[in-house]
């Protein structure tokens, strides 16, 4: 993977820095995940040629396994559900024989849970198959220690503070223990959706895909934190306008969700001396036209 740019943004007296992980070659940062769980898997002899890929997703990380597995031979099968944008449904039943969708909502009221139980049942049924298991795959947290970490460490000669959204926890598993490392004092701030049962909240319907889970993910356990910002739907649709009218950046739900997170962290970075910032645009705004960039759909939102 080649690194990704990050740009300097304007923002009274903090020096912010967005890393546009968009720009990775099939358009977020869950290329990373991918690329890095399916290199380790086939090193160690868990895939190969006759190996079929599952996985439970609705967003960036089915369309990256979507398209590597095309590229390595392999057949793959996404099991998505009802809130999956239209744009990724479309995409992955062009690229996928199989697609499994699951329509009912779990107990929780959303789909994770059921969706990992058609996952179960895929395996079970399955003559070779291989779960990248993105919430509890330590290949996943590695890939952001060894990649995107890395590169912000190369980037940078200081950094206070780093907004990491929250999901299946592989990124900022392994991104909070790179960054510790290399800026011991950096405060790592995990971004999460209101609705998200991540951080003990109770989990409930969700319209933004990108951060939140009906789950706490396995791999959080590894992650380094110091504060948790939860951040609401209708502020992260703000958020994404803010990014693209007064930033010029085009991005989706998640990158919003961070946004507005330092924005609500601002005066509390403004009491560091000549602050560094951080967060993550995690995909393009393309597929969030008709939602987080249509006034009238946010509407329903309040």
């Amino acid at each position: 993977m080649r690194p990704t740019p990050m740009v300097e943004m304007t923002m009274p007296g903090v020096r912010l820095f967005a890393k546009l992980e968009y720009l990775n070659p099939v358009g977020s940062i869950k290329d990373r995940t991918t690329y890095w769980i399916l290199r380790q898997a086939i090193a160690r002899g868990d895939i190969d040629e006759q190996t079929t890929v599952i996985e439970s997703s609705s967003g960036n990380f089915a369309v990256a396994l979507a398209t590597y597995s095309q590229l390595l031979g392999l057949q793959f099968i996404p099991v998505i559900d009802p809130n999956i944008l239209p744009t990724y449904e479309s995409f992955l039943r062009r690229m996928c024989p199989v697609v499994l969708k699951v329509e009912e909502a779990d107990e929780s009221g959303g789909f994770l849970q059921a969706r990992l139980r058609a996952v179960e049942d895929l395996r079970a049924n399955t003559e070779k198959a291989y779960w990248t298991n993105q919430y509890a795959n330590t290949d996943g947290m590695d890939a952001h220690y060894q990649q995107t970490a890395a590169e912000i460490c190369h980037d940078l000669s200081a950094l206070n503070y780093a907004f990491i959204g929250v999901s299946s926890g592989g990124t900022i598993a392994g991104m909070s223990r790179r960054l510790k490392e290399h800026f011991p004092t950096v405060k790592v701030i995990a971004v999460d959706a209101a609705g998200s049962a991540i951080f003990g909240g109770a989990p409930r319907k969700r319209h933004i895909p990108g951060l939140g889970a009906g789950i706490v993910p396995p791999l959080l356990q590894h992650a380094e934190i110091d504060d948790v910002a939860i951040v609401t739907e209708q502020t992260t649709a703000r958020a994404c306008r803010d990014l693209l009218w007064d930033h010029g950046l085009f991005v989706g739900g998640s990158s919003g969700t961070s946004f507005a997170a330092v924005q609500q962290y601002a005066e509390v970075m403004r009491a560091t001396p000549s602050p560094t910032a951080l967060f993550l645009c995690g995909d393009r705004g393309t597929a969030y036209l008709d939602t987080v960039f249509n006034a009238e759909w946010t509407t329903r939102l309040e």
